[in-house]
């Protein structure tokens, strides 16, 4: 009886948790880490000031109890990613396969890239946290641009910081321009699914180009939303 209630127990203190991170990483995309307050948090949430510090301490903690979890799902995606491609997979087809389709998770689900766009301009530990250039998502992405690179002439290399750094920004450019990016094809458009597709189209091109993917490997979604795949990894098969 009493291990019943300690699982009980253990269970309700888990989901406590999941509730405040959640509710915090909703506060921060909206209002950036500066603007919110662990009173905010526990207002929102419906929890007491005194029962978040119990469970995280400070805000800091919270921040990187959400940053832990996005990083754990992030580098269960990657690897579900590239689990589903043929073992014969072409190396630039399966770097191409995880750019494109890790930008259209990022596009859809945009508070990941809220919160690293908010962690940039902290200027502080979180930055460096963000740039860690030793972790498993880093890894496994140096891993196949190395194999890419393997045997190419210099000027044909590809540069894995340049890589990640146009996908943030059309990843930025979805989550938090949203107004201008619908303006861009409005003569076309109204419709924000087909506003979006266009966005991702313009780096399917860029990278299939730079990567010399030929066409019978490329994607062609008719929405973003359909490259996004489902993978289970706890707080509701979410990073946020």
């Amino acid at each position: 009886m009493e291990k019943k209630k300690g699982r009980r127990s253990a269970m309700a203190a888990e989901e406590t948790k999941n509730l405040i991170m959640t509710v915090a990483a909703q506060m921060f995309c909206e209002l950036g880490y500066e603007r919110v307050s662990i009173r905010n948090i526990s207002e929102r949430a419906g929890v007491s000031h005194s029962l978040i510090r119990h469970h995280f301490g400070s805000k800091e903690q919270i921040w990187y109890g959400i940053s832990d979890h996005m990083h754990a799902y992030m580098q269960k995606y990657i690897l579900h990613l590239l689990e589903q491609l043929p073992e014969d997979t072409p190396t630039n087809v399966k770097l191409y396969r995880f750019s494109v389709e890790m930008l259209a998770h990022i596009m859809v689900v945009r508070e990941p890239i809220q919160l690293i766009a908010d962690a940039m301009r902290q200027e502080n530990e979180f930055f460096d946290y963000f740039v860690d250039s030793k972790g498993e998502i880093e890894c496994i992405v140096k891993a196949l641009v190395d194999e890419y690179n393997q045997g190419r002439a210099h000027d044909d290399r590809l540069n894995r910081q340049e890589l990640k750094w146009q996908m943030m920004l059309y990843a930025h450019g979805s989550a938090c321009m949203m107004p201008m990016l619908k303006e861009t094809w409005s003569e076309v458009t109204q419709d924000e699914d087909e506003c979006l597709l266009k966005h991702w189209q313009l780096f399917e091109q860029l990278t299939a180009a730079k990567l010399h993917v030929d066409k019978q490997y490329r994607l062609n979604p008719d929405k973003v939303s359909d490259l996004v795949h489902h993978v289970e990894c706890g707080w509701e098969e979410c990073p946020i």
